[in-house]
This record gives structure tokens, C-alpha cells and sequence, in this order.
């Protein structure tokens, strides 16, 4: 048996990688390559929260759309708000996720409404199919109940 805290050294591990961003084969990843990612994975559901689509296991919502509000974008100030579709993320805890963001700083940031939360966003059109669907799948890791976790980490 794995323990959650073994899961979680598997998840650092993973995210100290440095990943290059490049197309999703051939193509910009979408939401609905995150839905069959996300669907891949055990007892995930799908739903909307917010008015996006969101991803849930156990209740708690692991992955979801997340456009930029107003306030997002006045924010930005001068500076042009990231394109594309954005994927929040939910990752461990914030040790994991100062890793992640420094992991892919071109896919991977953040902003300030997320900080003291344990969320990363994803621009998709940057991001690598690999590390896309390894932060779905340490997302729905940070949120799955550990008994569930640790029968999909065998």
C-alpha cells in the first residue's frame, strides 16, 4: 500500500520536472481534451460551477474552466491578460504548487485572486500533452478521498 504521503513525494517528484511546451498532437489542447483526461480517471464527474465546466471527485471540484473575470483583467494593468482557454487546477498543497509554477513557467502561473490557494491555471494553449494530464491527474489526487487515491496508485 501506498501512503498519501508517498503520493504525495510521487507528485513533487513529478512536478520537478521541467517540461517543454509544445503543441497537443498537432493541435492546441482543449477543454474537451481536458474532459477525457479528467473522464479517465476513477469516479470523476462532471459538472458546472460558476457558470464553467468543472471536474469533481468525491464533491470536491479538482479541475475547472476559469476565463478571466473584469476585475482579473484590470488587474493585468498594461500587460496583455494570457490567451486562450484557462484550467485551473487544484495541486496539493502551496509547497506544490511554487514547484509547479516553477516547473513551466510559459503554461503554468498565477494570479493574485488564487493567492494563499492551492490552484495553479493552466494556459492551454501552451501547455504539453504530458504535463497537462499530469496535473489533472495530481489534481484529482490532491482532492480524491485516500482510500480512493491509494487503490488507483497501485
Amino acid at each position: 500500500m501506498i501512503s498519501l504521503a508517498a503520493s504525495r513525494e510521487r507528485q513533487s517528484r513529478v512536478w520537478r520536472q521541467v517540461w517543454r511546451p509544445r503543441r497537443y498532437r498537432g493541435h492546441v489542447a482543449t477543454l474537451d481534451d481536458v474532459a477525457r483526461m479528467a473522464a479517465e480517471l476513477p469516479e470523476v464527474t462532471e459538472g458546472e460551477r460558476h457558470g464553467s465546466r468543472t471536474w469533481f471527485v468525491g464533491g470536491k471540484a479538482f479541475a475547472w474552466d476559469r476565463p478571466f473575470s473584469k476585475a482579473d483583467i484590470r488587474r493585468f494593468g498594461d500587460q496583455a491578460p494570457p490567451d486562450g482557454p484557462i484550467l485551473a487546477v487544484r495541486v496539493g498543497d502551496l509547497g506544490e504548487k511554487e514547484a509547479v509554477l516553477a516547473a513551466n513557467p510559459d503554461a503554468f502561473f498565477t494570479i493574485p485572486h488564487f493567492d494563499g490557494y492551492s490552484a495553479i491555471l493552466i494556459q492551454l494553449p501552451k501547455v504539453s500533452a504530458r504535463a497537462l494530464h499530469d496535473a489533472i491527474t495530481d489534481g484529482w489526487l490532491a482532492c480524491a478521498p485516500p482510500a480512493l487515491a491509494r487503490r488507483f496508485e497501485r
